[in-house]
């Protein structure tokens, strides 16, 4: 936890600065996340969130973004009927097992846009790291109930986010970001299987803020 707030205050007061006393932009924004735990019996989850970041502006037309998102989640469980081996000799006994998947995410990288008087559409590619204790409650959980799992410690896995969104210009110093719509790929480690790919989508939409613009 120490770690994860110096890299979000360390680095949106680096981005701060430089959108200060460079061509760049604040911004804050919802976000809706529908997260895919790749586990058997347990659905993809609903998470609504919020977050923040900020873009420096190296040319009109390319960008390198810094954004932070933070999702909530209500308790969910999966439920099992009968044993399920897991992987290296584990064993999830029959049980109900309930989670969490409060989501953290850091992502970094470029941006590509076509600024315009109105609108402005862009591109992004961003690389970072996720946060979530689902995968470590479920584990727990099954070894409470008399399972055999390699217990897991929180993980910080490799996360990608692909896609784009567009804004549109109130005046100079603001615009609404209508829609930013991604496809986010995650890395977690599935105690209960040997899958450790997360396929998920997202939606953000907020206010942007732009500053030392002509």
């Amino acid at each position: 936890m120490k770690v994860r707030s110096l890299i979000l205050v360390s680095t949106m007061s680096l981005f701060a600065t430089m959108a200060f006393a460079q061509k760049g932009e604040l911004f804050g924004n919802y976000s809706y996340m529908q997260f895919n735990p790749t586990i058997n019996g347990l659905n993809s989850r609903a998470l609504n969130g919020a977050g923040g970041g900020a873009q420096w502006n190296i040319k009109p037309m390319i960008g390198i973004k810094a954004e932070f998102q933070g999702y909530m989640s209500t308790e969910t469980s999966v439920s099992v009927t009968s044993p399920i081996p897991g992987p290296n000799g584990g064993i999830i006994p029959v049980g109900t097992y309930k989670s969490n998947a409060t989501i953290f995410t850091y992502l970094f990288g470029p941006v590509v846009q076509l600024p315009g008087k109105r609108f402005r559409p862009f591109g992004e590619v961003l690389f970072g790291g996720m946060q979530t204790e689902l995968y470590t409650q479920l584990n727990s959980a099954v070894i409470a109930n008399g399972g055999k799992l390699d217990a897991s410690e929180t993980q910080h896995p490799f996360t990608m986010a692909f896609g784009g969104g567009l804004d549109i210009n109130v005046n100079k110093h603001v615009a609404v970001r209508v829609a930013q719509m991604d496809w986010v790929l995650t890395r977690f480690t599935n105690p209960w299987t040997d899958t450790n790919n997360q396929n998920s989508f997202r939606y953000l939409g907020g206010i942007v803020f732009k500053f030392g613009g002509d």
